[in-house]
């Protein structure tokens, strides 16, 4: 059966890719840059996503030439985080991304984190998506393959 509406849990990544709060702006950045990430969930001891940093916050600091020693996640992290469902159709959280400018959703199920989801998988399933629409599933005798 065609899936018309595919939902963030599909494309997600449920790698547990985050940050703590104390943790310091350097070390920050170079998480971020060892993974290949633009932004990373901040949890708390308890597991509760309490914001989100990204590298732009973490640019502006740098380029700013002040003190970076001393500045830690909770310091720079955004507070106000939108998040998703994992049983969102991805044409909702493409919506979500069209009308803001961060790059990535983190996934939150029962309270908790449970994955993230970027542009780039939205982008990635859309494609796919719409490939199999225009390319409907080759058909055998009873049904659809």
């Amino acid at each position: 059966m065609l899936d018309k509406f595919p939902t963030v849990r599909r494309f997600m990544d449920s790698t547990q890719n985050t940050l703590r709060p104390g943790q310091t702006i350097r070390e920050a950045v170079r998480f971020l840059l060892d993974e290949g990430m633009t932004s990373a969930p901040v949890l708390d001891d308890a597991g509760q996503l309490v914001g989100i940093l990204s590298e732009k916050e973490c640019l502006k600091l740098l380029t700013q030439g002040e003190e970076v020693q001393a500045a830690t996640v909770a310091d720079l992290m955004v507070r106000e985080v939108v998040t998703v469902p994992p049983e969102m159709d991805i044409y909702f959280a493409a919506g979500i991304f069209l009308r803001n400018a961060f790059r990535r959703l983190p996934v939150i199920e029962n309270g908790r984190l449970v994955g993230q989801l970027t542009r780039r998988d939205t982008l990635r399933a859309i494609e796919l998506n719409l490939h199999h629409i225009e390319t409907p599933w080759p058909r055998r005798a009873g049904g659809l393959a």
